[in-house]
């Protein structure tokens, strides 16, 4: 089972939209090496893993958990940064364009056009090029050291490619998420590169680090200085055996300590996503507006009987 909290894993950073850019973080969302095959990559292979060595399934599978973050975090993002096409002022229920001004004129220039034909301004499940991501991206070998190596590979290409991408804008709200993005990729190498060293696999002779400093980017280095590139979470509201793997010395061999948590120290307000005339998504018309509004009041009503007859939900936190 898996729950939900309504909140970010790191905050969006507000700048101006930028289409361009927005495409260009697609491909670290739904490229062969972004944050969608990481999460299905990672959570396939904790569904199917086989024996007994629950640390390494523990490890995979909260990295997975975080991988699905991050796929809320970059969607978000990229629908920020493709909000605000210009021009239209009418009603939300009128017909834009009906008096011959072209509303969406900003989605014809766009690097990619169906982010305003299909998406109405969101993030699509595709690559830079527009390519549809595909499930054929997902290694699940069934042999764990295998497993291992390939999650490897798969974060520290990630990592690169996010680096690039960073390189490629200097919009802030690109790069505030994909620097943070940068920072938890070598997160989860230091992670498998730790559990291959547990395994008998000596790192720095077999899997030389890549070498490239992305300390030199302020974003990354505020959150290298704040150290969460050795943390890592396991997500779990009962136990969890991840600490036997991520703990002691990084595998950088850099000094520095890696510390297991149950979650990160902070989160953020997800950013309410505007209504969209122009792309013929206004939101609720006074109608579905009161049904919604009544159901919201039927649930709060049963949940307070409930909690008569039961007493205080032992989910539900208490206000500080």
């Amino acid at each position: 089972m898996f729950y939900h909290v309504q909140r970010l894993i790191n905050p969006i950073v507000v700048d101006e939209p930028d289409p361009a850019a927005a495409n260009a973080l697609q491909e670290g969302l739904g490229g062969q090496f972004g944050e969608m095959r990481t999460m299905m990559q990672f959570l396939f292979q904790s569904f199917n893993f086989r024996g007994d060595g629950i640390p390494y399934l523990d490890l995979i599978q909260g990295i997975g958990i975080e991988e699905i973050s991050h796929v809320e975090l970059i969607t978000k993002t990229i629908s920020q940064l493709l909000d605000g096409a210009p021009g239209y002022n009418g009603d939300k229920f009128d017909t834009p364009g009906k008096g011959g001004e072209a509303t969406l004129d900003v989605g014809k220039l766009a690097k990619n056009p169906h982010h305003f034909i299909v998406g109405a301004q969101g993030a699509l499940p595709v690559d830079a090029a527009g390519n549809p991501w595909s499930g054929s991206y997902v290694h699940n070998h069934g042999n764990l050291v295998l497993d291992l190596m390939d999650n490897l590979v798969l974060e520290a290409t990630g990592r690169v490619q996010k680096s690039r991408i960073y390189q490629m804008s200097e919009n802030k709200t690109l790069r505030a998420t994909i620097a943070f993005l940068i920072v938890r990729d070598e997160a989860h190498q230091m992670a498998f590169a730790k559990a291959l060293e547990t395994l008998g696999i000596d790192w720095a002779k077999a899997l030389p680090i890549p070498k490239f400093d992305s300390s030199q980017y302020p974003e990354v280095k505020k959150l290298l200085d704040a150290g969460i590139h050795r943390e890592q979470y396991h997500f779990r509201l009962d136990s969890s055996l991840m600490e036997q793997i991520f703990s002691g010395g990084a595998p950088a061999n850099d000094g520095t300590e890696l510390i297991t948590k149950k979650e990160p120290e902070e989160s953020y307000p997800i950013p309410v996503a505007p209504e969209r005339p122009e792309e013929f998504a206004p939101g609720l018309d006074p109608e579905l507006q009161s049904m919604a509004d009544a159901l919201n009041e039927f649930k709060e009503k049963t949940l307070k009987n409930m909690e008569k007859k039961a007493g205080p939900n032992p989910r539900k936190k208490k206000s500080k």
